[in-house]
């Protein structure tokens, strides 16, 4: 095992249970402290990328927050939040291409009762923000989900949102006379906010397909009523306020013919939807399949559907609810035959042990054949080849530890991509006099600095180069010349280029 960022708890802590979660911190930028990463490698050939994630703690160590992970676990950037605000929630973290630049792209806004009301973030390589999208039409503004967040080659992008409808549910056990979650689909013009199309759930797939059991689920939120000590009410089943959610979709992409692929958690399936139309052409998996699935072909509670260039069709299968209680989670990919109408096992994507993610979760096929897996409520990511092979599988935070101290950090989903970020705030440096004086030094968010070069002298006029190192990680650690009343740090990229200067504060 490569532990490439140490995942072990603080000296001193003697009960084992109350252990904190390991977690970076910096001197320069206190206010960062995101999760440790600790990566286990297992072959060759892995991505070389940055690592993206949005893990949810709810503490003040680790934070909150949208984060860029180094290759070897290493910050390289992060948006913190405040994880008790309703509105702070980020989600989705990724980078896409928009106007033929590449951007990063989050949802910001709430989280309950896994969906969200929001709006998608689009920031440039300074990490500026350039845009926001969210919903419009027939919906209010600031009702856009975090499920998916899908920029395309037209400069719109898809969005998925949820809505409390009247619905007829006794097709389910539950009352003519109620509400659903009807689930939606936009697609919004990023540069006007101009809906381009509209797919609704409920006027296309029937509430009979849901595999989720109304009376069961019913006396769940009952039994929470009597927890919390609310009335009955309170969270009544199939009401405006508690609507049924009988679809839940959870990712929606372009196929190659300029179709949608729509993936729904709640109904065990996969549409694919005329773009023209809205019709369903055809559904993978659940109830009502059109497809006549292989051995080991079928899933449950999947999410984020993709379509690969080769044709087959990636997923990751959360192998949960419905689905036997001792299989795991795994990767998927699936060759489609839309003439036989058959579904068969390319590749499976197995974590090193068991492990069933409940919710969340994605599969991110990167360039090269090679499969990124991002473990979803389990905060683990993995890389594999194309074959299955896993290179290396990572923790972070509270699951570095082992299983027996929960699931804090989950990241609903993780991604590699390569990323230049060029921050439009300058870097960060404090000078400690500790046993020897030190400047630390840190750029939140700056992938191109090789070497730090410290100046210093009686003033800024008299100052000359003191020490040129190495940048170490996020913060580097410089020693400052004995005397010196200026100081200031300047970075430089490979070619010895200045790329920014900090001087202390005061």
């Amino acid at each position: 095992m490569a532990s490439l960022a140490s995942c072990r708890p603080a000296d001193g802590a003697d009960d084992e249970d109350k252990l904190p979660v390991p977690h970076q911190s910096f001197v320069t930028r206190p206010d960062l402290a995101p999760p440790e990463v600790s990566i286990t490698r297992h072959g060759d050939g892995a991505s070389e990328h940055h690592v993206f994630l949005t893990p949810k703690f709810r503490t003040d160590t680790p934070v909150d927050g949208a984060v860029i992970v180094a290759a070897d676990g290493q910050l390289v950037w992060m948006r913190a939040v405040d994880g008790d605000e309703p509105g702070n929630n980020l989600f989705d973290l990724r980078v896409q291409e928009y106007l033929g630049e590449p951007v990063l792209t989050m949802y910001e806004g709430t989280n309950e009762r896994g969906r969200g009301n929001g709006e998608v973030l689009i920031l440039d390589e300074t990490y500026t923000e350039i845009a926001r999208v969210t919903t419009g039409g027939s919906l209010p503004p600031g009702h856009a989900d975090f499920h998916d967040t899908a920029i395309t080659g037209d400069g719109t992008m898809l969005i998925a949102a949820y809505e409390p409808v009247p619905a007829d549910l006794s097709s389910v056990g539950g009352p003519a006379d109620a509400y659903a979650e009807d689930a939606v689909i936009q697609e919004i013009d990023i540069a006007t906010g101009e809906v381009r199309f509209e797919w609704s759930a409920l006027d296309h797939v029937p509430v009979a397909e849901t595999m989720v059991d109304f009376q069961e689920k019913k006396a769940e939120l009952e039994e929470e009523a009597e927890e919390v000590e609310k009335d009955e009410e309170f969270n009544e089943l199939g009401t405006e306020e508690k609507p049924f959610d009988y679809f839940h979709i959870n990712s929606v992409t372009e196929d190659g013919d300029g179709a949608l692929l729509v993936s729904a958690r709640h109904t065990n399936a996969v549409y694919k939807l005329d773009r023209d139309t809205g019709r369903v052409v055809w559904t993978l998996g659940g109830s009502a399949s059109d497809f006549e699935l292989g051995e080991g072909a079928e899933f449950t509670w999947q999410h984020d559907a993709q379509r690969s260039a080769d044709g087959t069709l990636t997923l990751l299968d959360n192998h949960a609810h419905g689905a036997d209680d001792d299989e795991s989670s795994r990767g998927l990919r699936l060759a489609l035959d839309e003439s036989a109408m058959t579904a068969e096992v390319v590749t499976e994507y197995l974590p090193p042990e068991e492990r069933i993610a409940g919710s969340q979760a994605n599969a991110q096929e990167l360039p090269g054949g090679n499969m990124l897996i991002g473990w979803g409520q389990k905060p683990f990511y993995s890389e594999y080849t194309r074959d299955g092979e896993i290179l290396y599988d990572a923790c972070h935070g509270d699951a570095c530890r082992g299983e027996e101290f929960g699931g804090g950090g989950a990241s609903y989903r993780a991604y590699t991509f390569e990323w230049e970020g060029r921050p439009a705030a300058p870097p960060d440096v404090v000078v400690q006099d500790d046993d020897e004086r030190t400047a630390y030094v840190s750029w939140n968010g700056a992938t191109e600095v090789a070497q730090w070069r410290l100046l210093a002298g009686e003033d800024e006029a008299g100052a000359t180069e003191a020490a040129v190192v190495d940048r170490e990680s996020f913060e580097t650690a410089i020693p400052v010349p004995e005397g010196a009343l200026y100081v200031s740090v300047e970075a430089l990229d490979v070619n010895g280029e200045v790329l920014g200067t900090a001087t202390p504060d005061g």
